[in-house]
């Protein structure tokens, strides 16, 4: 175990001394349509890739998802590239980059392939160093000690210290969005790291549109729990997945009564696929809905309602 640092070695007001921690529950954003106004907020890039906890203790480090599992051996690259030979916790992202923006499909296909050299890391956080749990210290304050903490290491990709703009929220937005990137997170500087969803952390995410083939719904009794999705593709038409939020119990009692007219025996796709809760329905609706990005599944992600129409 490494030797706690002296008590004029404390990194910054507000570290408290403690023996190395195992996982650390994570904070997370609460999601607003806008970025907050103000020039104190510090705005990142937010990440669409796999939320890792780095913990480097004696040489070794060991990587944690968000819900504390151990995937070391998954991320094993980046876990090996974080050679200190200190004791610290990193919170960050861990991702593939592909045309200029990270990209979750190709993460999970690099992941199921083992394909470790495409898996790159983004530190965001600093939860702990040398003796000291750095949680109640300031958000501005962890970052410069985890930016410390790069430069006097020389800690290289695939790890990244993740940078942030001061101010300008509504800006980088803009930028986030014309670049094709998830979204933005900004951060409270005079917040400390807590372990819940909170406002010292804002997400604005930014979303695609489509419209889509009804294919089927879930009933709920008098209303819809999900309506799955399809895709005209040539002559083919291919299941796109299901999307189950963004009505009101007013708007999906109205889809309930527009989709039972028009009630199926059998799935309408080339392919079926085993949906055993599924009511289907001939394509004559379409349904518009907001989505993140599609899968390497072929199935959209992170999809929501917007409203439904009669196919032409």
């Amino acid at each position: 175990m490494a030797k706690r640092a002296k008590s004029r070695d404390i990194p910054a007001e507000g570290a408290k001394p403690a023996a190395m921690p195992g996982f650390i529950t994570p904070q997370l954003a609460k999601l607003r349509s806008q970025a907050p106004s103000g020039d104190q907020w510090l705005n990142e890039i937010k990440y669409d890739g796999y939320r890792v906890q780095l913990h480097a203790s004696g040489g070794r480090a060991a990587a944690y998802t968000r819900n504390g599992l151990d995937w070391t051996k998954r991320f094993a690259g980046i876990a090996k590239a974080l050679d200190l030979p200190r004791q610290a916790i990193l919170d960050g992202e861990a991702v593939v980059i592909e045309d200029g923006r990270t990209n979750f499909s190709a993460l999970q296909a690099a992941l199921a392939g083992g394909k470790q050299s495409r898996i790159e890391y983004y530190a965001f956080d600093l939860l702990y160093l040398d003796g000291y749990d750095l949680r109640a210290v300031l958000q501005i304050e962890r970052k410069r000690l985890l930016k410390q903490l790069f430069d006097r290491h020389g800690l290289k990709p695939p790890l990244h210290y993740s940078e942030h703009i001061t101010g300008n929220g509504a800006e980088m937005f803009e930028h986030a969005a014309k670049l094709n990137w998830e979204g933005i997170v900004s951060k409270n500087p005079a917040a400390p790291y807590r372990s819940d969803r909170n406002e010292a952390w804002i997400k604005v995410k930014t979303a695609k549109r489509g419209t889509f083939p009804v294919v089927g719904f879930v009933k709920d009794p008098t209303r819809v729990a999900a309506l799955y999705l399809g895709k005209q593709e040539g002559k083919e038409l291919v299941y796109m997945g299901k999307v189950g939020t963004g009505w009101s119990r007013t708007t999906s009692s109205r889809i309930r009564k527009q989709l039972d007219t028009a009630a199926a025996a059998k799935s309408p796709l080339t392919k079926p696929v085993r949906k055993p809760k599924a009511t289907w329905v001939e394509p004559s609706f379409a349904a518009e809905v907001e989505y993140r990005d599609i899968t390497s599944e072929g199935l959209l992600r992170q999809s929501s309602f917007i409203g439904l129409s009669k196919r032409d």
